[in-house]
Order: structure tokens, then C-alpha cells, then sequence
């Protein structure tokens, strides 16, 4: 084709400079935007720390691994036998010698340059590591084996570990380059006639080979150490951590043994400097291979075999209890309070018992987690806002100042349900959600003239909202709007000529306003907005008019990411939940901190140990390291919904894992002291660490090696009785009474069931109270008598005549039915269940409270209108059973007038008059009220009464048109 012209090179030149310049403009953009926006949250910090690790590691590893690959290929190359062996072999490689020569040095550059860049980027991952090495401090805690602090574990060995792998690495790419220079350079010949290898080449090569077992000595020294955090399938009890008994006596030694073979084998390596001969060395190195086959292998199974197995227990017994005060203290259950409670009561005090019950617990018969609905349908307001699946319980100041469960939720914006979508609306217009909507989590509207009988008892309500937390925060200065959020993942870009949608009232004009907060990143520089047009791939943002003077964009919006951006350290927990503090909605967040390396503690995965019938994949617990064997809820972070401020507050002040990071990263937790005292108020125990510790307590509630090896007390958590899905129950905040105890105390709490069996095997509860000073502190009631579980109490509520004939009647509407959270509660000596039962369909579509269940001591359930009247059954107190009309008093003269019963064609015509009455009384009810859902179920007692009298009189009847089958004839149809 020819040379070509000098425009056509000219042009070539210029696309690639132009290219090159792109792309390092796209590597700049995503820089420069992570650095814009760690300033804007005021965390540059955590950059400038994180960003310096890496590239200090970078560029000491990546130079280390460079430096060792180039001098040896120098070395090889200067150790060159002067004169190659004429063989075809050897004019075969003098083609590649030729070819290479002038360009030696950029090969020799090119090659480690390479290597150099690989290993560096590798070693950037180990930041962490790194960052935990150097500012470690010691947990001041011992292994039983070693007698080493914990801290050695959690993060020494993992650097060493490290650094021996690299070590491995570095070693073996020397040892390929080196021998592949001296083959290029015939010291090393595979065809060619004489000796294989020069005296140099087997020197160079014999060191390389030194190090390599050298470096195999060290790894047999730390895999000693490495027992005590090593896992293991222990048929007796699955998971297992730490050394076993033939780790101990098989394992053990024969990583010493070992150990002192690779120096010997290694020592003969590097005598080959003066000896010029493999003999020894490969006899040495054959020898340690043998020995890692039959003391590293074969030893350790024939104890196994023979000493453990037939007398595993007694063997086991003294690891397995080093394994459980491992476990139970990395985990924090070390100081769980057990006691025995029977599970049943004195049938006899009914009486006390009812009245005890009023104290025993704030029964939260407003489920967060069906509600939600209802809260869409009644707060939503408009189209473009909605509330998350699953609401959030926390406490607030009731009427009479003392505290009380209160279900809340926020108002967030919908994109989805914005009127027309375009660029501008979905990132200009609808930028923001408005407003906290709470409702009382005891009790629901039962008064038609305050509203849907069964919705929500609403505390906060309204666009703008008002109630309680806008009354609790006079004078304007309850900021309501909602930039960050759960459900706010889309970038919006604010404060510039671009007004914002504020909201729109009912009965109003709308309102427009133009963010005023101090977060966003400015893109008032051309820079910035090429910056991140780049970044978000939207060419817009460079060029577009409603981007200019005081724009700032908004990013990374939700609280998990704000908070794992600030702090990439801490695990964050699967649910951050919103609170009013100081006139500001604060998206409060629990943090973690974990380490997979606390010696004989036994692992567990995070996102499993966590699951249940709520969760879902955006609120399962993802941690850096998902097995974990050591955690602590040692952060309490918050976000502002408004101007999305990050805060991290150190709540545990003696975990040793949070000082060695407030040490790496100083100034960005503030201490315990520095968390106000309202907000401190709403703090509470996280559920995710919670369900971790109750998944631990299914096993290690045991203390004793031999009853934990038997296995004959485990536990498991029961599956959620109101669920199909087959999932964990979730565990429920409610204000409870435990017993002993004097007062209620806001509390988390959850039941087990034991090992492949129904019934109720113990109840947990931790002390939720931030304010507490108990906080934290469990109680496991383990029960000792038979009990019922919550599969059993449900499944003998779903066999009550009175839930049948609700369920039928609500089919008959269109409707189905809802069951909330089975509410478990400790009372005199027994367990009382309640659970709220909602309807919903027909003119109201959103779950409708409608009925109360509950049951006690083994009792029957109960199937009521209220929690009161479901109280007063279940303890069989007045208003509780039904009893029949006394018979009117006998006329002067008479000593007893008893009431003769109908019989006969009278009977039957009473009985037909009772079934249209009752009828036409639920055709009126539903008429007055269609959302009167509880006159009309009362008339739809009374019709089943009738039903069942007119039953009776066609037995009496024989004449009658009683159905074949003898079964009761169908209703009158209903209106």
C-alpha cells in the first residue's frame, strides 16, 4: 500500500493523542468526582488515607516485585556461558538471541514494568490489612493454645500471611524468568550434548530455589498458628473453628517437624553454591515431600481413626469447651442471663392474671410490616411519593409524656410516579420526598367518625404534615423535606435556575422551593460539570441551561451508602430507620465491626444468619468479610434527610477492632459523650445483630462439652407461623415486662422451638433502650414444661369456627384475610400470644385491623373485635364468654317459671322470623356504613346464631324442608 502521506500520519498521530487523552480524562473524572464529593461531606480524610495506602502499597510492592524479576533476569543474563554449545538447539536459539539484542534493555523494562504493574494493583487490595497491621492494639484476651493475644490473630497473621504470599509469588516469577534467561543464554541446555547446566546456572537457580523452601519453612511455622483459626466439618457439630484433639496432637507437632525439615532442605539448597551438584538438595526436597505426605497426612488420619473416633467425646471435651467460650464471647452471648421458667400457670388466678396483662406489655397490634399500605393509601398524597414495604417502630412521647411504640414512615419521592418523565423532572423538578407520617402502634381508629374503623390512629399526618412531631418542634423550625433517603437512588441537581417542586397541597397552589442545604457538589466550573457529565455518562449535564450559577449535584443519597462511602470499614446493618431529633428527620444507621479471625469462635455468614420472612435482598447484610466469627455494634451512625451530614458516634468504647480504626482514620468517629441526648432516646439494639446472636444461642445456650457434643438441647428459630414462605420468624420491638421485673422496658425479643419439634423450647429478650442502663443485656426464659409454639397456637387459631366464618365472610366481600406479628409475652408463669388480625379488600383496599387473637396457658384462642374483649375472653373475665339471659322472674304466686322451648311448626316459623331479622340488620349495617366493618361483623353473628336456632327447630320438625343431608340451610342471600 505504500508509505503514508505526511497529512494521513499527521492525522493518525493526532486520533491518538486525542484518544490517549480521553481516556486519561475518564480516569481523572472518576478521581476528581470521588475527591469532590468525600469534601463535600467533609470525609476528604478517609480519601486522602485510603487513596496514600494504596498507592504507597502500590508502588512498594509493585517496585519489589519489579526489582526481583529484573536483577535476576539481569543476573541470569551476566552469569551467560561466553561460548554456546554448537547444537541445533542452540542455533535454534541464536535467532531469538539476534533478534532480542538490540533491544535487551526495553525487553528487560517492559517485562518487570509488567510484572511490577500486576503486583502492585494486587497489593492495593490489601489496604485494609495493611491499615490493621499498623495500627493494631491488643484485644487483651489469650488463646488457650498458644498463649498469644488475640490481636495477633485479627490482624498480624493476616499481614504475614500476606506478605508470605507474596513472598511465594515473587519468588516463582524470579525462578521462571531466571530460567528461562539461562536457557535463552545456554546456560541451561535440554538437548544439547554435555552437562544440562552451568555452575553459574545451577548456583543462581539453587538460591531461588533456597528461598522458595525457605519461605515453605515460614509457612509451616504460621500454619501452627493458623489452627486456631482454621474451620473444619465436626459431625457432632457441623461449623467448626479451632483446634480439634488431632489437630492438637497430630497436626500440631507435625507442622514443627516439618518446619524443621524445609530449613534443613533449604540450607542444602544454598550449599550448592559451593558444592555445584542437586544431589542433596533433591534428595532433601524429595524427603520433605515425603514427610508432608505421611506427618502432615497420613499421621493425622491414622489418630483420627484410632485414638478419637472410638472415644470422640472424652477426647473432644476440653476443645469443644474452648470452642464455646470462644464462640460465646466473640459474639457478646457470654453474659446472656438464662433461668428456667415452666411455660404454665395457675389456672385458678385468671382474675390477677387479666389484670397483670393490662401491664405486661404494650401489645402493638399495628404491624409495620402490613400497615404500609394503609399508610400509602391514606398519606400518599400524590402519585410521585411512597412508603417503604416495611415501616419502622420507634417511641415517642404520648399525650401523658411517657413513651410509647410508634410506627413511622417517610414520605419518599417516586420517580415511577411522576406525571410525564423527562431529564428535567427526574433530576431537576422531583428532587425530593416530604414529610414523617406516624401513627400509634397500640391501638387504631374504632370511632367511624374519626375515620376508617381499623386504619392507622395517625399522630403525624397532612401535606405538610402536623400532629405530635410538628407540635414537638415549634416555631418552623421542623425542616420536613427529604433529599436522602431508602428509596432515593437517582442523582438530582439543585440550587441553580431550576426551581424545584416543593409539594402540593390539598386546596392549594403549588409550591415551589430551591435547596438551601450544605450538601451536593458545586457545578458552577466547567471542570466539575465535564467532571461528572463524564462520571454519570450524561452529556447533559456539560451543556444543558438548567445547570449554571449555585447548582450543586446530589449523589450516593441513600443512608447505607452515605455511611459505607464515610466509613468503608463498617458493615452496615440491612435496616436504617428514620427519627425526629431537634426539629431534623435523622436516618439513624447501626454499624459493625467484624474480623473472620478470633481463635476457636466458629464462623457464620451474615447475609444467611440474617434472612427472614421481611428481609429482602436490599436490606440483607452484605459485610466486607460475609463469614465473620467476631462482631460488635460498635457505630452508631446518623444521616440528615435534608442536607445528608454523616455522623459517626462510638458506642462501643471497649472494642479493640473500632480503637484500630479511629486510629487509622483519627477525627472521624466522634466519641460516645459527644451523642445528644435526644437522640440518644431513639437509639436502639439492631435487629441484624440480634438475629446473628439468636442463631449462635441455638447451640451455644449450652455450656457443658458433653451436652453440647450430644446435641440432645439444641434449638432452632421457628419458621413465621403468618408466613408461607418458610423463612425465620423475624424478631418484634414491643415495650414488654419480664418477669421479675418492675416496669416495661423497650425490648427485642424472639422464640425458639427445640430441634425438629413444634413446641416452645425458650423466649429471648435484649434490653433495646439506649437510654437502658441493662442496654444490651439478654434473657433466654428456657421453658420446662410443654408448651405451645407459635406454629401450634396458629394452627389451632385457623381451626377456630369463628376464624372459618370470618374468613367465609369476607370472601364473600371481595376481601382476604392478613395476620400480623404473633406477639409472644411472658405472664405468671406462662406464655400469653396475641396476634392482630386484618382484612383487606372490598371499598377499602389496604389492610383493615378487624380482629385480635389470642391465647394462653394452652387455652382455647379467642377470636375478638378488640384487644380488651380478646383479654377479657381468653382469661374468661366479664364481657369475655357469653352467658345466657336470665329467665324473666315468676309471676306473685308462682315459686319458678321456667321458659318452655318452642317446639314444633311455632318454633320453626321464630326461628325463620330470627334469620331474616338478623339479615336485614347486616343489610342496614352495611348501608349506614360499608366501612363499619364491626357492626357488620356483629350482625353476622347474630345471623349465625339465628342459623343455628333455626337448625335446631328442623330437627324438631320433621315435616320440615330440611335439607337431606341434614345440614343447616343456606343464609338468605346477602345485599
Amino acid at each position: 500500500m505504500g508509505r503514508p502521506s505526511r497529512r494521513v500520519r499527521t492525522l493518525l498521530m493526532t486520533l491518538g493523542v486525542l484518544a490517549v487523552l480521553a481516556m486519561a480524562f475518564v480516569m481523572f473524572a472518576g478521581f476528581w468526582t470521588d475527591w469532590l464529593w468525600y469534601r463535600s461531606v467533609k470525609y476528604s480524610s478517609v480519601f486522602t488515607t485510603t487513596l496514600l495506602t494504596k498507592i504507597g502499597l502500590f508502588a512498594v510492592f509493585g517496585l519489589l516485585m519489579a526489582t526481583a524479576v529484573g536483577v535476576n533476569i539481569w543476573l541470569a543474563h551476566r552469569l551467560r556461558p561466553p561460548l554456546s554449545a554448537m547444537s541445533l538447539e542452540q542455533q535454534s536459539l541464536d535467532r531469538y538471541r539476534m533478534g532480542i539484542a538490540p533491544y535487551k534493555k526495553w525487553v528487560l523494562l517492559a517485562v518487570t514494568a509488567l510484572v511490577g504493574l500486576i503486583a502492585g494493583a494486587s497489593a492495593t487490595g490489601q489496604w485494609r490489612t495493611w491499615l490493621m497491621w499498623i495500627h493494631g492494639v491488643p484485644f487483651g484476651e489469650k488463646d488457650p493454645q498458644f498463649q498469644m493475644d488475640v490481636s495477633f490473630y485479627a490482624f498480624d497473621l493476616p499481614w504475614y500471611r500476606f506478605l508470605l504470599g507474596f513472598g511465594f509469588a515473587t519468588v516463582v516469577l524470579s525462578l521462571i524468568a531466571a530460567a528461562l534467561t539461562h536457557y535463552l543464554y545456554g546456560g541451561l541446555r535440554v538437548t544439547s550434548p554435555g552437562a544440562r547446566a552451568t555452575g553459574a546456572a545451577t548456583g543462581h537457580l539453587s538460591v531461588l530455589l533456597g528461598v522458595f523452601v525457605s519461605l515453605k519453612a515460614v509457612a509451616y511455622w504460621l500454619d501452627r498458628y493458623g489452627l486456631a483459626v482454621k474451620s473444619s466439618d465436626f459431625k457432632a457439630t457441623g461449623n467448626w473453628t479451632g483446634l480439634r484433639y488431632v489437630d492438637a496432637n497430630a497436626y500440631l507437632p507435625a507442622k514443627t517437624i516439618l518446619f524443621c525439615i524445609a530449613v534443613i532442605c533449604a540450607v542444602l539448597f544454598f550449599a550448592t553454591l559451593w558444592r555445584r551438584t542437586w544431589q542433596l538438595p533433591v534428595i532433601g526436597f524429595g524427603l520433605m515431600v515425603l514427610s508432608a505426605i505421611l506427618i502432615g497426612g497420613l499421621y493425622p488420619a491414622i489418630v483420627q481413626k484410632f485414638q478419637v473416633q472410638p472415644n470422640e467425646q472424652a477426647k473432644e471435651s476440653p476443645y469443644i469447651q474452648k470452642n464455646i467460650d470462644a464462640t460465646r464471647k466473640a459474639y457478646g452471648i457470654d453474659s446472656a442471663k438464662q433461668e428456667d421458667y415452666a411455660g404454665t400457670s395457675d389456672p385458678t388466678r385468671k382474675a390477677q392474671q387479666r389484670e397483670d396483662a393490662k401491664s405486661a406489655a404494650s401489645y402493638r397490634v399495628v404491624d409495620s410490616n402490613i400497615v404500609s399500605p394503609a399508610f400509602q393509601q391514606r398519606q400518599q398524597e400524590r402519585k410521585y411519593y411512597q412508603f417503604p414495604a416495611t415501616l419502622d417502630v420507634d417511641r415517642y412521647a404520648g399525650p401523658d409524656g411517657k413513651p410509647q411504640d410508634t410506627v413511622i414512615g417517610l414520605r419518599e419521592l417516586d420517580l415511577d410516579g411522576i406525571p410525564k418523565r423527562n431529564w428535567i423532572n427526574d433530576h431537576f423538578t422531583y428532587t425530593h420526598g416530604y414529610g414523617a407520617i406516624a401513627a400509634k402502634g397500640t391501638s387504631v381508629i374504632t370511632d367511624s367518625a374519626e375515620g376508617t374503623v381499623g386504619s392507622p390512629d395517625f399522630t403525624e399526618s397532612g401535606l405538610p404534615t402536623e400532629g405530635q412531631l410538628s407540635r414537638d418542634n415549634p416555631g418552623g423550625k421542623y425542616e420536613q423535606r427529604i433529599y436522602y433517603g431508602e428509596k432515593t437512588e437517582q442523582y438530582s441537581i439543585v440550587g441553580g435556575p431550576q426551581k424545584e417542586l416543593d409539594y402540593e397541597a390539598s386546596g392549594s397552589s403549588t409550591k415551589y422551593t430551591s435547596y438551601r442545604g450544605n450538601s451536593g457538589v458545586s457545578l458552577s466550573n466547567t471542570l466539575n460539570r465535564a467532571a461528572y457529565a463524564v462520571a454519570f455518562n450524561e452529556p447533559q449535564i456539560l451543556y444543558s441551561g438548567a445547570v449554571g450559577e449555585g447548582s450543586k449535584i446530589l449523589y450516593n443519597r441513600t443512608p447505607k451508602e452515605r455511611v459505607e462511602a464515610v466509613a468503608p470499614w463498617l458493615t452496615i446493618d440491612g435496616d436504617a430507620y428514620p427519627a425526629v431529633v431537634d426539629g431534623r428527620i435523622q436516618w439513624i444507621v447501626d454499624a459493625y465491626t467484624t474480623t473472620n479471625s478470633y481463635p476457636y469462635a466458629s464462623r457464620t455468614t451474615l447475609g444467611d444468619t440474617t434472612e427472614d420472612s421481611l428481609t429482602t435482598n436490599q436490606r440483607a447484610v452484605v459485610a466486607q468479610q460475609n463469614q465473620v466469627n467476631y462482631i460488635r455494634n460498635s457505630v452508631k451512625a446518623t444521616v440528615d434527610a435534608y442536607d445528608g451530614s454523616v455522623k459517626l458516634y462510638e458506642w462501643d468504647t471497649k472494642d479493640p477492632i473500632l480503637k484500630t480504626w479511629m486510629k487509622a482514620f483519627p477525627g472521624t468517629v466522634e466519641s460516645k459523650g459527644d451523642i445528644p441526648a435526644e437522640l440518644k432516646s431513639h437509639l436502639r439494639y439492631p435487629q441484624d445483630m440480634f438475629k446473628v446472636q439468636r442463631e449462635l444461642l441455638t447451640r451455644y445456650h449450652v455450656t457443658e462439652p458433653e451436652q453440647f457434643y450430644s446435641g440432645s438441647d439444641a434449638w432452632q428459630v421457628p419458621d413465621d407461623p403468618t408466613n408461607k414462605k418458610g423463612s425465620a420468624v423475624p424478631p418484634y420491638y414491643l415495650s414488654l415486662k419480664m418477669p421479675g421485673e418492675s416496669a416495661q422496658k423497650f425490648s427485642l425479643t424472639t422464640t425458639f422451638t427445640p430441634a425438629g419439634r413444634p413446641n416452645l423450647g425458650a423466649f429471648m429478650a435484649v434490653d433495646a433502650d439506649a437510654n437502658s442502663s441493662a442496654y444490651g443485656s439478654i434473657r433466654l426464659l428456657r421453658v420446662t414444661e410443654t408448651v405451645q409454639g407459635p406454629s401450634q397456637v396458629q394452627s389451632e387459631l385457623n381451626g377456630v369456627p369463628e376464624v372459618a366464618t370470618f374468613v367465609r365472610d369476607l370472601r364473600g366481600t371481595d376481601s382476604d384475610i392478613e395476620y400480623g406479628n404473633l406477639l409472644t409475652i411472658p405472664l405468671d408463669g406462662g406464655f400469653l400470644y396475641v396476634e392482630p388480625v386484618y382484612a383487606r379488600g372490598g371499598s377499602a383496599n389496604y389492610p383493615l385491623l378487624r380482629k385480635v387473637a389470642a391465647a394462653y396457658g394452652g387455652g382455647k384462642p379467642v377470636f375478638k373485635d378488640s384487644l380488651d374483649e380478646a383479654l377479657d375472653a381468653v382469661f374468661e373475665q366479664e364481657g369475655g364468654t357469653e352467658t345466657p339471659p336470665p329467665p324473666p322472674p315468676p309471676k306473685e304466686g308462682e315459686t319458678e317459671r321456667p321458659t318452655p322451648p318452642a317446639t314444633g311448626d311455632a318454633a320453626l316459623k321464630d326461628a325463620i322470623a330470627d334469620v331474616l331479622k338478623a339479615n336485614e340488620e347486616a343489610n342496614a349495617a352495611l348501608d349506614k356504613d360499608p366501612k363499619d366493618w364491626g357492626a357488620y361483623g356483629r350482625a353476622q353473628e347474630e345471623l349465625e346464631k339465628a342459623l343455628d336456632r333455626l337448625e335446631a327447630a328442623q330437627r324438631g320438625n320433621p315435616g320440615s324442608n330440611r335439607d337431606p343431608a341434614g345440614q343447616r340451610p343456606a343464609a338468605p342471600s346477602q345485599t
